[in-house]
């Protein structure tokens, strides 16, 4: 049966201008059609389920191209994480994707969980065990002996040592490969440094490319930065300048630009520190220790901000990613990413534009998702009024649909 939806407008992901009285159709659970104004006379046939959204925004369904599925987003630790049964993990990571799908993120790229747990739970939505967001996964990320996120399983060193371990997470159902290429959150690691030889980066990379695989790399200092470029990859998490254990930055112009020229994506993350000041704040009567805590993440936060404007005035794509899961970054938490795009220089469509069709090429899936064009898969979500004018809009959910299933509706 065919499903026609009415709506005030229509933002279709391309980043073009949306369209007003927009009328959606879907058929076997694809995009049959898009129109604006009145729904041509024998369109669709009697019977037709019509559902009526005036007064809000049709979109597609919203992609986070970085996040932890296996992690809780409530300011639990790594390290404390980890200890936690492999069981443990798939549960969180089944119930993070139902939670996602549910404020209208129809599709992530987990970027890093336990030994194969994530792919499991993976696995179960795909029988049809449950509903939650597409995921696309790499499974452990790739990190130096002791590197960061260690305690997920992928340690490995040397070229030959590195080829095996992205044969290994192919052979468990990769779709793309992450790296660790400087040190991060993890106790013990060096955010400063990077983490890989030019050597073994371009190994890395030769490796999943022979085999059709996408690869990223987290990277906080220029240095991994100018590695990572220089050795082909795909995309790059995060894009820090991170110079000392204090993790104090200091923004690299000839890196930007060299990012810039290679036409890499990089994925902005900059909710981590959203959510971080919101929890830091919402803590009263902070004593000493705590003060100094929320100061410095401030001094991170403005830090962030101002090194991803400078970036994008350098001709840096940058694609929405929340690292949720990380600290206090919750999966939910994409529109406060879109927010925060924009008040680093992006107009409102070209930060719903990083979260939808932009970041469905930079994942290699734009002709599955990402875009409301026919033929495409119904990924719809309807946000209340028009979130260009408020991109707080986009957590104001009234229907989600994925693969022409409605999941969620609200009156």
């Amino acid at each position: 049966m065919a499903t026609v939806i009415h709506a005030d407008r229509l933002i279709d992901g391309t980043g073009a201008a949306p369209i007003g009285a927009a009328v959606l159709v879907i058929e076997a659970g694809k995009i049959a059609d898009v129109f604006e104004g009145k729904l041509p006379e024998g369109r669709v046939p009697p019977g037709t389920e019509t559902i009526d959204l005036t007064g809000c925004t049709l979109l597609p369904g919203m992609i986070d191209t970085h996040v932890h599925l296996n992690l809780p987003g409530d300011g639990s630790t790594l390290e404390v994480c980890a200890r936690e049964t492999d069981g443990v993990l798939v549960a969180t990571t089944a119930f993070s994707a139902a939670r996602a799908l549910e404020a209208g993120i129809t599709t992530v790229r987990d970027v890093g969980g336990a030994r194969r747990t994530v792919f499991d739970a993976r696995r179960a939505l795909e029988l049809g065990h449950g509903h939650g967001a597409r995921i696309l996964a790499c499974g452990q990320p790739i990190t130096i002996t002791g590197g960061h996120t260690w305690y997920f399983g992928g340690e490995a060193d040397g070229e030959d040592g590195l080829r095996l371990k992205v044969r290994e997470m192919i052979k468990l159902g990769a779709e793309f490969i992450k790296v660790m290429a400087s040190g991060g959150g993890t106790v013990g690691t060096m955010s400063w440094l990077p983490s890989y030889s030019p050597r073994e980066l371009a190994a890395l990379v030769d490796e999943a490319h022979r085999h059709g695989r996408k690869i990223t790399a987290h990277c906080l200092c220029a240095q991994s930065t100018d590695w990572v470029v220089d050795a082909g990859f795909d995309g790059i998490e995060h894009g820090g300048f991170i110079v000392n254990k204090a993790g104090a930055q200091q923004y690299v112009p000839a890196t930007a630009d060299k990012v810039a020229r290679a036409g890499i994506p990089v994925t902005s993350t900059l909710a981590v520190g959203g959510f971080t000041l919101k929890a830091m704040r919402a803590i009263e009567h902070r004593n000493p220790v705590e003060q100094a805590t929320l100061d410095r993440w401030l001094r991170m936060f403005d830090e962030n901000i101002t090194q991803f404007r400078k970036m994008r005035e350098a001709g840096v794509t940058w694609v929405a990613g929340t690292d949720a899961g990380w600290r206090f970054t919750t999966i939910e938490g994409l529109p406060l990413e879109f927010e925060l795009m924009q008040q680093g220089g992006c107009t409102a469509l070209e930060a719903i534009t990083a979260g939808t069709g932009l970041a469905a090429r930079v994942l290699g899936i734009e002709d599955q998702v990402g875009t409301l064009k026919k033929g495409m898969i119904a990924d719809v979500i309807a946000v209340a009024g028009n979130p260009l004018d408020d991109l707080a809009r986009m957590g104001d959910i009234r229907l989600v649909m994925q693969g022409g299933q409605i999941r969620k509706r609200v009156a």
